[in-house]
This record gives structure tokens, sequence and C-alpha cells, in this order.
């Protein structure tokens, strides 16, 4: 071998070396903050974390709970079937038309706007226009419109990750496009719909400004999802915005606590479900 392409050689083990030995830092970094921010959050809670604060409705967060339980579902339930119909519409049927270039840029700028003017336009047209009043309704509403960005990629991507081979064998057989689509492709790309809800969820859990501006600030149960609430987010911020006492601080952050175990359950979960259905596709 000659001298020069040796030392090249060289040259390209000890580049690949250093951007592994970066990487690695960068990984030891994430996993360092994630471990800080989790100890930091559990420490500061100062024992207010307990069972009857998770279940009582006087004292403890179970009215927060529930209304975000209601803001999830009805959330999800309203942006899942329009979103799973926009991907598939983008991927197994549209063209490059101007139409479809002028949906794609609405989708990217929905994605783009910031979660306040989202609470605005929830303010403004479901709480006012369409009279629903600070309501959960309202709030998921908002919160629908704001994920389908989310969910609409996600399902896509995973639209496209189908083999072709899948839909021509389908439709070899004799099956219709629509049929192809139901019965094929979509199985096929369950886990990739699976993770965009999933994802979908963890964002509405998190969020906080159109859900003060939409849902509001009652602590009572709520009954109904034409009722207002206050949700997880909104509680944390109340809390920690009117706190007076150390205790107060001690509360908010036992609320942080169960925000932070929602989101490990929610990825949990994810990575779950998503490994069940490959396998099952795969021994499939």
């Amino acid at each position: 071998m000659r001298p020069g392409l040796m030392k090249q050689i060289t040259k390209r083990k000890i580049f690949d070396k250093i951007i592994y030995c970066l990487m690695a830092v960068a990984m030891t970094g994430v996993i360092a903050a994630l471990a800080f921010v989790i100890i930091y959050i559990f420490k500061s809670q100062a024992g207010f974390l307990n069972w009857s604060f998770l279940t009582n409705a006087q004292t403890g967060i179970l009215p927060m709970i529930v209304t975000t339980l209601y803001v999830v579902l009805v959330s999800i339930v309203v942006a899942l079937p329009v979103g799973l119909a926009t991907a598939i519409f983008l991927n197994e049927y549209s063209g490059n038309s101007s139409f479809i270039r002028i949906l794609r840029l609405a989708i990217e700028t929905l994605a783009g706007i910031p979660s306040v003017i989202y609470g605005l336009f929830g303010l403004l047209v479901f709480c006012r226009f369409l009279n629903f009043g600070q309501s959960i309704i309202a709030g998921s509403l908002t919160l629908s419109i704001m994920i389908l960005p989310v969910i609409i990629r996600t399902t896509e991507e995973s639209l496209k990750s189908i083999p072709d081979s899948f839909r021509e064998g389908s439709l070899a057989l004799g099956a219709t496009k629509f049929q192809t689509t139901i019965h094929v492709v979509l199985p096929s790309a369950l886990p990739g719909i699976l993770t965009s809800v999933i994802l979908a969820i963890g964002r509405v859990v998190g969020e906080s400004a159109p859900v003060l501006l939409t849902v509001g600030l009652t602590k009572n149960m709520p009954r109904t999802i034409f009722e207002s609430g206050r949700t997880l987010t909104i509680h944390l911020y109340y809390l920690t915005n009117e706190a007076v006492r150390p205790e107060d601080f001690g509360i908010a952050f036992a609320t942080a606590s169960v925000l932070v175990i929602l989101v490990v359950i929610i990825n949990t979960a994810t990575k779950i479900l998503t490994a069940s259905f490959r396998k099952n596709l795969g021994d499939a």
C-alpha cells in the first residue's frame, strides 16, 4: 500500500475518533442535564408528593389531573382523524400541484406559530365567537389545531417509509387504492402513527399559554368538557407566581414532579408499544 494512501486512511481514522468522542461528550451532557433536572425537581418537592396529594380534590391536585386528561383526550379525538386524513392525502393521493404546495406551506406555518397566538385565536373564536367561554372544549379545540402539524408530519414520514412493493402487490391482487391504503399501508405505518399521537399528547400536556387563555384557572373538579378548569401546567404557573410561603414552592415542585412522571410514562409507553407493533409486523 502506498505511503500517501496509508497517511490518508490514518487521518480519517483519527477524524472519526474525534467525532465519536465529541458525540459521546454531547450525549453525556444531555444525560447529565436530564438527570440534574429530575433530581432537583424531586428533591425540591420536600415530601409533598404522596397519594393524598394526587387523589384529594380539596387539598391535592386531582381536579388538575382530571382537567389535563380531559384536554388531552378531546384534543386527540379532534386532531387525529384530521391529521391522519391529511397525511394520507399528501402521501398517497396528492401530486405537486399548486394546491398541494399551498397546503404544505399552511402546515409549515401552523408548526411555526407561537403558542400564545393559538391562545388568542382560541379566546376570540371558541370562547367568544362560538360562545363556549373559558372551558375545556374551547382549550381542546385550540390545542387540536396546534398539534395538527405534529400528527401530519410524523404520520406522513411513517407512510413514506412503507415500501412501494406493498402497494404494488395489493393493487396487483385487485384491491383498489383505498383498500390498499386502509388494509395494507396503514397497518404497516401504525408504529409511526402511534408515535405521532404520543408526541402530540406530550405537547398538549406541556402547553400553558393557550390553555391559560382558553381553559381558565378554575380549581373545581370539572363535570363536563363545557366547564372551565385548570391543567397541571397552569396550576404549576399559578403556584410559582403566587408563592409566598416556603411550602408553596414544595407544592409547586410536587406538581412539577407529576408532570415529569407523566412525560416519562408517555415516552416509555411509546417505546414499548412501538416495539410491540414492529415485532408483530415482523412476525406477520
